[in-house]
């Protein structure tokens, strides 16, 4: 009798085991594919893309128009004042400014001598926070056209780009402050509006540093800083974690007529 051979015993052992953890693995694999295969839940329902054609709703269209009236959360901006640097009687206009009566000058912009519909104070209190960050906002957006102190010399003006009028004449020292707030959100002129890159609590501060800038270019003037409601909701100093940081140098946006 023939004793068998130990190495051949362990072998075979070995091939055995082999042969097991191949079929479990294999096994494994396969419910896990069959499980995954038949999931059918909420994310995986028949759906529409967007913009697509149906034929459930009478006007084809799969995506659905919102109810009228509706508001985004947040976005109510019931305060015109803030929002619209409007007046009640202004707040339907549809004009940049209510009921002006524009003229041009000799290089194109508009001068607009009736500001009816527009605040002449401001609806956030005017503190040095304030100011501090119109000029920075000024420096990043404005100052490529109207220049350091207003004078409508800016750098791409000095290099061809129309002169806008300055801030320091009689006529733009005695706007409300409604008109400039207006002018960035809607714009004017040459001028294309600038809301989308400045929201309404920067173009504020912008509006305070404006006048700030004339009147240090006539500090005799009679020119006065006014809020209307030192405790106003929205007056808080914008904060400088604003990303809108690029300035505008196109030269289809950046000059401005007022």
């Amino acid at each position: 009798m023939s004793k068998s051979n130990p190495q051949a015993v362990v072998k075979g052992k070995k091939l055995k085991v082999k042969s097991k953890a191949r079929f479990f693995t294999f096994a494994f694999l396969l419910l896990t594919f069959y499980l995954s295969a038949c999931r059918y839940d909420m994310q995986d329902q028949p759906r529409y893309k967007a913009h697509k054609q149906s034929d459930f709703f009478k006007d084809g269209k799969a995506m659905r128009e919102l109810p009228e009236g509706t508001v985004p959360r947040g976005f109510l901006r019931e305060d015109k004042a803030f929002y619209a640097g409007k007046t009640a009687a202004g707040q339907n206009a549809t004009a940049p400014n209510p009921a002006a009566t524009p003229q041009t000058d000799a290089s194109g912009n508009t001068l607009v001598t009736d500001f009816s519909g527009l605040v002449s104070d401001f609806p956030v209190p005017v503190t040095k926070e304030l100011i501090d960050r119109g000029e920075q906002r000024y420096k990043v957006f404005c100052i490529v056209c109207h220049g350091p102190v207003g004078n409508g010399d800016g750098m791409i003006v000095r290099r061809g780009f129309s002169k806008p009028p300055t801030y320091n004449d009689d006529r733009l020292r005695n706007a409300p402050v409604g008109h400039f707030y207006n002018v960035i959100t809607v714009g004017q002129g040459k001028m294309n509006s600038y809301a989308s890159q400045v929201p309404p609590a920067d173009r504020w501060a912008i509006v305070a540093y404006i006048r700030t800038l004339q009147i240090s270019q006539n500090p005799n003037g009679n020119m006065q800083m006014t809020s209307t409601n030192s405790a106003n909701t929205n007056t808080n100093a914008p904060t400088t974690s604003n990303t809108n940081t690029a300035p505008m140098t196109n030269a289809n946006t950046a000059g401005g007529a007022h």
